[in-house]
């Protein structure tokens, strides 16, 4: 099924969100042909820590989904100010709106409905608000969800997780985060695996299925 899916959005509203929740089934997507965009909603430069560049996210978000093998000109940053994207709803609403009629997609891969970041949630339901038409699917950020439906897996293999582990390593402003280690990721996939019988998978909420 997951040839079927030709141009894919991942919208994501923070700089390695998109990779973090669904890198694995990005890198098969694009094994499977499939033209993949990317939109960040914010460089968090207020949260950058101390001794790395303000933009730092910027640099670091493109050679992430580089290695992930999603082209250069198909990744979008906006300069939104994290934790307060909710207060620019009807503009981030609007910009999807238009990334819509440049090139309808077919599968958009957001946050969960049940994220309680903020920006995380300001993210998902304009993405529903903006794509109700199309095949959306939830990503898992566990320390987000306070509930998270395991409606739709993704099998992976193992040279999927590595690829998502080799692009979340581009991000080293951030690596003092315990859920960006090497172990976590593989654990996480690893779990999802024996939920489905087979060695790695992602999983997603189904929030809209169009067959």
């Amino acid at each position: 099924m997951l040839t079927k899916f030709k141009n894919v959005y991942v919208l994501a509203p923070h700089t390695d969100d998109g990779e973090l929740g669904a890198g694995g089934t990005i890198r098969k997507l694009i094994e499977s042909g499939a033209n993949v965009y990317y939109f960040a909603f914010s460089t968090a430069e207020q949260s950058v820590p101390n001794g790395f560049p303000s933009d730092i996210l910027k640099t670091e978000v493109l050679n992430a989904t580089t290695k992930l093998g999603i082209k250069k000109e198909n990744v979008i940053i906006y300069d939104y100010e994290v934790r307060k994207l909710n207060y620019a709803r009807q503009e981030i609403l609007e910009d999807l709106i238009k990334h819509r009629k440049d090139l309808k997609p077919d599968l958009v891969l957001m946050p969960s409905l049940n994220d309680i970041h903020q920006d995380h949630s300001t993210i998902a339901q304009e993405g529903l608000r903006a794509f109700k038409n199309t095949t959306i699917l939830g990503y898992e950020l566990i320390w987000n969800n306070l509930t998270f439906d395991t409606t739709s897996f993704i099998k992976l293999d193992k040279k999927h997780i590595q690829a998502k582990c080799d692009a979340l390593k581009e991000y080293k402003s951030q690596g003092i985060r315990d859920y960006m280690s090497e172990e976590f990721i593989f654990s996480l996939a690893r779990t999802r695996g024996v939920q489905i019988g087979t060695q790695y998978a992602e999983s997603f909420e189904v929030v809209r299925l169009v067959i």
